[in-house]
């Protein structure tokens, strides 16, 4: 169970992104397009726990003098770092093998993008400020780009654009909850920030993502007022988390839909009028 917890299975919402794409093309509600996206999906959450264990092995000592990380199992010692390096080798190897099975190699390569950009991030990125962020956010557009690549849609500027800056809004929200904790501040990239530096980061990746996203939705190619409703429950869901930050509380993002019963209704409130748009008009 302590190794099961070390995989970090809460964190395997993240890779729900690889069926935003398939779900915007329409695609979803196919055998084709459910089974790519599936096996997308279990890609990504063995490829993930990998990384995630390979990570908590490299930073041992470090997230033991954290207050929250030093809870982990490897920190905590329930879990030795040997068999926390081999689990994440094994599931590393395992993460394209199972992408290998969409029958195309597209998707192995895109799994393996992002274990390179993830390691990069380990051993260099993530003590480079400003880069740090990009490299995160990265992460999660890739997800997203292997839910493409899975069923073999394209990628439109609207979907792209809008993913990066939700990408760059979470990550900049998780950074900024970090800073104000206790103890993240002896990390070198996040010493070189300030509050209000990334809470106009935030700022920034909030405006700029409601505007894409609105001009998307009032495209005059949408059939029917459903795509222009969503708007609504979008900016809502983009004003709630920025309080939530405010609060103190962003520095688990994948937490937050699971707990805070506000965005849990707002997000149901987005996906409703856009998939009627999607699948029914």
């Amino acid at each position: 169970m302590a190794l099961l917890r070390a995989c970090r299975p809460r964190q395997w919402l993240k890779n729900a992104l690889v069926f935003a794409a398939p779900a915007a093309a329409g695609v979803l509600t196919t055998p084709r397009g459910l089974l790519g996206a599936a096996i997308a999906f279990g890609a990504f959450c063995l490829a993930a726990s990998g990384a995630y264990l390979l990570n908590d092995a490299a930073d041992v000592e470090a997230d033991r003098r954290h207050p929250r990380k030093r809870r982990r199992p490897v920190a905590a010692g329930l879990v030795t770092v040997r068999l926390a390096r081999i689990t994440g080798v094994v599931l590393l190897l395992l993460g394209p093998a199972l992408a290998a099975l969409s029958g195309d190699w597209k998707l192995p390569a895109v799994v393996a993008g992002y274990l390179a950009l993830t390691f990069s991030y380990t051993f260099w990125l993530k003590h480079q400020a400003v880069v740090d962020l990009v490299a995160v956010a990265g992460c999660h557009v890739v997800r997203a780009l292997a839910g493409a690549v899975a069923v073999d849609v394209p990628v439109t500027s609207w979907f792209l654009v809008v993913v990066s800056l939700g990408s760059l809004l979470l990550v900049t929200g998780k950074r900024e909850a970090e800073l104000r904790a206790s103890g993240d501040s002896a990390r070198r990239a996040l010493s070189a920030y300030t509050p209000s530096y990334l809470a106009g980061v935030r700022s920034m990746s909030s405006g700029a993502m409601i505007v894409t996203y609105c001009l998307w939705a009032l495209n005059e190619r949408h059939p029917g007022p459903f795509h222009a409703i969503s708007i609504v429950p979008f900016v809502l869901i983009v004003l709630r988390h920025n309080l939530l930050v405010d609060r103190g509380v962003g520095e688990e993002p994948e937490e937050l839909v699971l707990r805070d019963r506000p965005l849990l209704l707002f997000t149901a409130l987005l996906l409703v009028p856009l998939l009627v748009g999607i699948y029914l008009s």
